[in-house]
């Protein structure tokens, strides 16, 4: 009987040889704009794409802010993973977020909500985590200061801005009447700067005439940042116009103040007590805890430390792009922006295509800016690319543009188009919503 099952059935094959049979996996850890182009880069590869992301979608960052102060919808700006899968053969999508790095078993853990956690094997991983807010030591400032990285905190975020409107108008104190109609900003970056202007156009504008009691346009807008301008990584020309532009706004901008302690009642920035109903945080930025997990070098952001590949020193076949990377050009560190990441992406994704098809490497990595934007409310924004330094509304133009047609998905741009002329014409934002807290269940 031994002899003829030897006989009907081939012998197992050894591991090695089921190993070259089977297609080289890539594992794509983070859906940003790093993990979809590197994806998007693999597309005709003869290889298994696998991207791992604990969202179902990807999200347009540049405009996250519009999503806070209710100038669009959380869906104008997101797109699901399972479009791409449908129009890329290779790639397929897990939801569930990476929990543990083995690089010298070439294995990631993932925990997939409601199924527990699962071993992947790879053979090239791509690391795209994407950043949080950094409190500088200060984690305690996150529950009463919320950053602006997802759409749960954008929506957070338009949730206690409305709200505070809404308290104002219901008490009869003056004091906390002031202290709802008081909004500070914690760092004068791009994202503080158009989150600050966005704010102010809604008080002046949107708000106008909604309420009884109370007036929005008296509140108060208060962008606060320890360095000795805003927007630092532009031009000081650049920064002079933007502030003069966001004290038009009226915005007050303050400089050169650290901010001491954040809480329920506000903040105390250089020895002084601001009192605020709503403190947002727009500083810092540090890198994803899956960063750490791989065991490597890292910067004081917590960000890899990468060759000139991307690719880690000591693991030639896991690369780190977009945000989470740490990587120096002509002296200068490679900005974390959006052109950043994508460039970063595709640039790993054709690396992988050309070794496995076994192909020469080719230059390394070198970032080509497009130059940098920023937008200050209606009818105004800055560029900065190379000798080129201009701001006004033919900028404005342009920025709104480009915008549109780098949204993911046509439906995106068109709906994003519509609102932006309605909002233009009206003044009105569609997304004017306040979130319901959740309620016990009813006691019988």
């Amino acid at each position: 009987m031994s002899t003829v099952l030897t006989k009907s059935f081939p012998p197992e094959k050894p591991a090695e040889a089921k190993a070259a049979l089977r297609k080289r996996r890539v594992v794509i850890a983070g859906g940003g704009f790093a993990g979809i182009a590197a994806a998007r880069a693999l597309k005709h590869s003869d290889i298994e794409i696998l991207l791992v992301d604990r969202r179902n979608h990807h999200i347009f960052q540049p405009l996250l802010y519009q999503v806070a102060t209710a100038v669009l919808a959380p869906a104008e700006i997101a797109a699901p993973f399972r479009q791409l899968e449908a129009k890329q053969k290779n790639l397929s999508v897990l939801l569930a977020e990476v929990t543990g790095i083995n690089a010298a078993a070439r294995t990631i853990e993932a925990t997939i909500p409601g199924a527990g956690s699962r071993k992947i094997e790879y053979d090239f991983l791509v690391v795209a985590a994407g950043m949080r807010p950094s409190y500088f030591g200060h984690d305690e400032f996150a529950r009463f200061a919320p950053g602006l990285k997802n759409l749960n905190d954008a929506e957070t975020i338009r949730t206690k801005i409305l709200g505070a409107f809404e308290l104002a108008e219901s008490t009869s104190d003056e004091e906390e009447r002031a202290r709802q109609m008081t909004f500070v900003l914690v760092g004068a970056g791009p994202t503080g700067v158009e989150l600050a202007a966005s704010i102010a156009q809604l008080v002046s504008v949107t708000l106008r005439r909604n309420f009884r009691n109370i007036d929005p346009a008296k509140s108060r807008i208060l962008l606060l940042d320890g360095g000795t301008r805003v927007l630092p990584t532009f031009a000081e020309s650049l920064s002079r116009k933007v502030a003069k532009r966001l004290k038009k706004l009226g915005v007050e901008v303050m400089n050169g103040v650290k901010v001491e302690k954040v809480d329920e009642q506000g903040v105390i920035a250089a020895g002084e007590r601001i009192a605020s109903a709503t403190v947002l945080w727009t500083a810092g930025v540090a890198a994803s805890p899956v960063v750490k997990m791989l065991g490597t070098t890292m910067d004081r952001a917590g960000r890899a430390l990468v060759g000139p590949f991307l690719e880690l020193p000591e693991s030639p076949d896991v690369f780190v792009v977009g945000d989470a990377a740490a990587m120096t050009q002509d002296g200068h560190p490679v900005p974390g922006v959006a052109q950043a990441a994508i460039q970063q992406g595709r640039f790993v994704g054709r690396l992988i295509a050309r070794r496995v098809r076994g192909r020469k490497e080719g230059r390394p990595f070198r970032y080509r800016s497009k130059g940098n934007m920023a937008v200050v409310g209606k009818n105004f924004a800055i560029l900065e690319a190379g000798w080129l330094r201009t701001g006004g509304f033919l900028t404005w133009l342009v920025w709104a543009a480009l915008h549109v047609l780098s949204l993911p998905q046509l439906q995106n741009r068109f709906r994003v188009q519509t609102q932006w002329f309605w909002s233009y014409v009206t003044g009105q934002r569609s997304s004017r919503l306040i979130s319901e807290a959740p309620r016990p269940p009813a006691s019988r």
